[in-house]
Protein backbone atom coordinates (compact mmCIF):
# COMPACT_ATOMS: atom_id res chain seq x y z
CA UNK A 1 0.00 0.00 0.00
CA UNK A 2 1.46 3.21 -1.13
CA UNK A 3 -1.94 5.44 -0.63
CA UNK A 4 -4.76 6.01 0.89
CA UNK A 5 -8.10 7.86 -0.57
CA UNK A 6 -10.50 9.31 2.18
CA UNK A 7 -13.62 10.26 1.09
CA UNK A 8 -16.32 12.15 2.70
CA UNK A 9 -19.69 12.98 1.70
CA UNK A 10 -22.45 15.55 2.24
CA UNK A 11 -22.42 18.02 5.16
CA UNK A 12 -18.88 17.16 6.47
CA UNK A 13 -17.73 20.60 5.09
CA UNK A 14 -19.47 21.85 8.20
CA UNK A 15 -17.69 19.86 10.91
CA UNK A 16 -16.14 21.91 13.96
CA UNK A 17 -20.13 24.13 13.51
CA UNK A 18 -22.47 21.21 12.69
CA UNK A 19 -23.79 19.84 15.64
CA UNK A 20 -21.23 19.60 17.69
CA UNK A 21 -22.68 17.35 20.64
CA UNK A 22 -22.96 14.63 17.96
CA UNK A 23 -20.02 14.93 15.42
CA UNK A 24 -17.63 16.83 17.83
CA UNK A 25 -15.93 19.76 16.72
CA UNK A 26 -13.09 19.15 14.87
CA UNK A 27 -13.25 20.62 11.18
CA UNK A 28 -12.52 18.21 8.20
CA UNK A 29 -9.44 20.02 7.77
CA UNK A 30 -8.57 19.23 11.05
CA UNK A 31 -9.08 15.78 10.45
CA UNK A 32 -7.04 15.59 6.83
CA UNK A 33 -3.98 17.75 8.49
CA UNK A 34 -3.91 15.01 11.09
CA UNK A 35 -4.18 12.05 8.44
CA UNK A 36 -1.68 13.35 6.48
CA UNK A 37 0.80 13.54 9.13
CA UNK A 38 0.27 10.01 10.35
CA UNK A 39 0.47 9.13 6.13
CA UNK A 40 3.73 10.64 5.75
CA UNK A 41 5.41 8.58 8.76
CA UNK A 42 4.40 5.85 7.01
CA UNK A 43 5.64 6.72 3.28
CA UNK A 44 1.86 6.70 2.20
CA UNK A 45 0.17 9.55 0.44
CA UNK A 46 -3.26 10.62 1.02
CA UNK A 47 -6.17 11.84 -1.59
CA UNK A 48 -8.46 14.07 1.10
CA UNK A 49 -11.37 15.07 -0.49
CA UNK A 50 -15.37 16.11 0.34
CA UNK A 51 -18.46 16.36 -1.74
CA UNK A 52 -22.05 17.07 -1.29
CA UNK A 53 -22.46 15.46 -5.00
CA UNK A 54 -23.44 11.97 -4.76
CA UNK A 55 -21.63 11.11 -8.43
CA UNK A 56 -18.05 12.51 -7.35
CA UNK A 57 -18.37 9.95 -4.39
CA UNK A 58 -18.80 7.48 -7.45
CA UNK A 59 -16.31 8.52 -9.70
CA UNK A 60 -13.46 8.81 -6.76
CA UNK A 61 -14.41 5.11 -5.30
CA UNK A 62 -13.94 3.70 -9.16
CA UNK A 63 -10.71 5.68 -9.51
CA UNK A 64 -9.34 4.31 -6.22
CA UNK A 65 -10.64 0.67 -7.06
CA UNK A 66 -8.72 1.04 -10.42
CA UNK A 67 -5.95 1.78 -8.73
CA UNK A 68 -5.87 -0.14 -6.35
CA UNK A 69 -5.46 2.24 -3.63
CA UNK A 70 -7.89 1.64 -0.14
CA UNK A 71 -10.72 3.89 0.65
CA UNK A 72 -11.86 5.26 3.79
CA UNK A 73 -15.11 6.31 3.02
CA UNK A 74 -17.56 8.84 5.21
CA UNK A 75 -20.30 8.63 3.00
CA UNK A 76 -22.70 10.50 5.35
CA UNK A 77 -26.39 10.31 4.54
CA UNK A 78 -25.83 8.68 1.41
CA UNK A 79 -24.50 5.67 3.45
CA UNK A 80 -28.22 5.26 4.34
CA UNK A 81 -29.66 5.60 0.86
CA UNK A 82 -27.03 5.14 -1.56
CA UNK A 83 -27.36 2.15 -4.09
CA UNK A 84 -25.11 3.80 -6.09
CA UNK A 85 -21.98 4.03 -3.98
CA UNK A 86 -22.60 0.09 -3.05
CA UNK A 87 -22.63 -0.38 -6.64
CA UNK A 88 -19.56 1.47 -7.11
CA UNK A 89 -17.56 0.01 -4.54
CA UNK A 90 -18.57 -3.64 -5.75
CA UNK A 91 -17.96 -2.98 -9.66
CA UNK A 92 -14.52 -1.58 -8.69
CA UNK A 93 -13.57 -3.67 -6.15
CA UNK A 94 -12.84 -0.87 -3.95
CA UNK A 95 -11.37 -2.27 -0.40
CA UNK A 96 -13.51 0.59 1.56
CA UNK A 97 -13.48 0.96 5.23
CA UNK A 98 -16.78 2.39 6.22
CA UNK A 99 -16.29 5.86 8.79
CA UNK A 100 -18.70 7.46 10.76
CA UNK A 101 -18.49 10.18 13.48
CA UNK A 102 -21.28 9.58 15.92
CA UNK A 103 -22.66 5.98 16.43
CA UNK A 104 -25.11 5.94 13.95
CA UNK A 105 -26.85 2.55 16.21
CA UNK A 106 -27.50 5.01 18.76
CA UNK A 107 -29.87 7.42 16.91
CA UNK A 108 -32.30 7.64 14.95
CA UNK A 109 -33.99 4.81 13.37
CA UNK A 110 -33.31 5.37 9.66
CA UNK A 111 -29.44 5.96 10.55
CA UNK A 112 -29.04 2.13 11.46
CA UNK A 113 -29.43 0.39 7.90
CA UNK A 114 -26.01 1.31 5.81
CA UNK A 115 -25.89 0.71 2.29
CA UNK A 116 -22.45 0.24 2.52
CA UNK A 117 -21.52 -2.19 4.87
CA UNK A 118 -22.53 -4.85 3.04
CA UNK A 119 -19.77 -4.30 0.36
CA UNK A 120 -16.89 -2.62 2.71
CA UNK A 121 -14.01 -4.58 4.56
CA UNK A 122 -15.26 -2.83 8.03
CA UNK A 123 -16.68 -0.42 10.10
CA UNK A 124 -15.49 1.66 12.55
CA UNK A 125 -18.00 3.86 13.88
CA UNK A 126 -18.64 6.49 17.36
CA UNK A 127 -15.23 7.73 18.00
CA UNK A 128 -15.61 10.97 17.00
CA UNK A 129 -12.94 12.11 14.58
CA UNK A 130 -10.84 9.10 15.80
CA UNK A 131 -12.13 7.23 13.79
CA UNK A 132 -10.97 8.15 10.87
CA UNK A 133 -7.34 7.46 12.65
CA UNK A 134 -8.33 4.04 13.60
CA UNK A 135 -9.53 2.89 9.54
CA UNK A 136 -5.98 4.64 8.84
CA UNK A 137 -4.69 1.89 12.06
CA UNK A 138 -6.57 -0.78 10.52
CA UNK A 139 -5.38 -0.31 6.49
CA UNK A 140 -1.77 -0.08 7.56
CA UNK A 141 -2.26 -2.92 9.60
CA UNK A 142 -3.63 -4.93 6.94
CA UNK A 143 -0.72 -4.08 4.77
CA UNK A 144 1.80 -4.98 6.64
CA UNK A 145 0.36 -8.36 7.42
CA UNK A 146 -0.40 -9.03 3.59
CA UNK A 147 3.36 -8.47 3.25
CA UNK A 148 4.32 -11.03 5.51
Amino acid sequence: MKAVYVLNGPNLNLLGVREPATYGTQTLADIEARLKTRCQAHGLSLTFRQSNQEGDLVTWIQEAGAAGIPVILNAGAYTHTSIALHDAIRASSAKVIEVHLSNVHAREDFRHHSMISAVAAGVILGFGALSYDLALEALIAQSQTTKS
